[in-house]
């Protein structure tokens, strides 16, 4: 007899990223030289004065519980940041809870608005892990499904087709993994004021913001009039500073919000480790040479990305506004998004991800990340371009 397991889980899947990640460690393992572009992981080195505040924190003993929204002077850092980047306002003592990761941030936002049987509205493709958090909650995304033959806008037809009686939140993430579009003001007005009209909260994932090229500039929804009331916007360290592995987030929005979300927060994981919090705050109040010099070299990367996939048979690529991702238009190879990666990883140990991964519109697709080192890029692209005239098209 086997154990009972929880129905939730029922309707959820594996993170496809993360099994994509355990295939590539697997195909190491066993002596096979595999290029990964399939992952989110910078190959950059975290800041070095980050890393010196936490090993100084560790040495000093600061390896105990901090208040539960996080210690004092990051919960200030944060807001302040807050202020001056995205021109939104919070009571960092109230309006701000530290996370360890911008995906329990994501994770505490949608526990906090969404009951079971409750719908949130999540402009796809998007983010592999938006669709499951909903599910553990016991709540449905629905995909408002987006279409590369209109550059992936989001627009106000297209949400209000999509709302119904169930409907609570919109999640949207700007620069957007994995099209790599970032949201202008028009559409950001009009997710607000959808959001006003039905009465919803809204729910910005940003955690792209330093990546944005061609002098593009980030904009936070909550800075809008009418949205700081209903907005939460989630945000990190792992992107922008490299600090995948220090696990650390942040969720802000308005005290009617944030506080409810306190609950789960204690109720899964009580703080953020002390000494990573201690990263964060000189992450955000130190040198930032280092944030812009990777968002340059990610540029360069992308520009080497587009052009060798525009220069492949049967594949087209738009240059991406930010993230570091390219999406990818491989239709008229004739195979599925699924199919094109498979073969692409047998013929050339390039790892790239199924558009599918990403929800609905991302059939027809792949994701590649530029988050690698140039010679491992331009080394896919070799391959990529020897193995691609080969492959028959439909």
């Amino acid at each position: 007899m086997s154990p009972r397991i929880a129905q939730r889980l029922s309707q959820v899947e594996r993170s496809a990223t993360v099994a994509m990640l355990d295939t590539v460690h697997r195909l190491r393992a066993t002596g096979v030289e595999v290029l990964d572009l399939g992952g989110g992981e910078p190959d950059f080195e975290t800041p070095p004065h980050i890393g010196a505040a936490a090993t100084r924190a560790l040495q000093e003993g600061d390896t105990h519980y901090t208040p539960s929204r996080g210690l004092p002077e990051l919960l200030r850092a944060i807001a302040a940041k807050l202020s001056a980047e995205n021109r939104i306002t919070v009571d960092p003592a109230a309006g701000v809870i530290v996370t360890p990761s911008a995906k329990h941030a994501l994770f505490v936002a949608l526990m906090t608005v969404l009951d079971p049987g409750d719908e949130v509205i999540v402009p796809t493709p998007a983010w592999v892990s938006y669709a499951a958090m909903a599910g553990l909650a016991g709540a449905r995304a629905v995909s408002a499904e987006l279409r590369a033959e209109d550059g992936f806008r989001i627009t106000r037809r297209l949400l209000e087709s999509c709302v119904t009686a169930r409907t609570r939140a919109v999640l949207v993430t700007t620069p957007n993994n994995p099209t790599g579009r970032v949201l202008d003001l028009a559409e950001a007005a009009d997710i607000v004021a959808f959001a006003v009209d039905h009465d919803l909260v809204v729910i910005t994932d940003e955690i792209y913001e330093k990546i944005v090229y061609d002098g593009r500039e980030h904009l936070s929804i909550a800075s809008l009039p009418g949205a700081a009331d209903r907005t939460l916007t989630v945000n990190g360290f792992s992107k922008g500073y490299a600090m995948t592995g220090w696990r650390l987030g942040y969720l802000a929005g308005p005290e009617a919000l944030v506080t409810p979300a306190l609950k789960v927060h204690e109720h899964t994981v009580s703080c953020a480790s002390s000494f990573v919090q201690r990263g964060g705050i000189a992450a955000l109040t130190g040198p930032q040479d280092g944030v812009h010099a990777m968002a340059k070299e990610y540029e360069a990367r992308r520009d080497l990305v587009v052009g060798a996939l525009n220069a492949l048979p049967g594949v087209s690529c738009a240059l991406p506004e930010g993230a570091f991702y390219a999406f990818a238009d491989i239709r008229a190879t004739g195979l599925t998004s699924a199919e094109f990666a498979q073969w692409l990883l047998a013929q050339t140990g390039v790892v790239v991800a199924p558009g599918t991964a990403f929800g609905a519109g991302g059939e027809g697709c792949v994701r590649l990340s530029f988050a690698a080192s140039r010679s491992v890029l331009e080394r896919a692209a070799e391959r990529m371009a020897s193995a691609l005239p080969g492959l028959r098209t439909g």
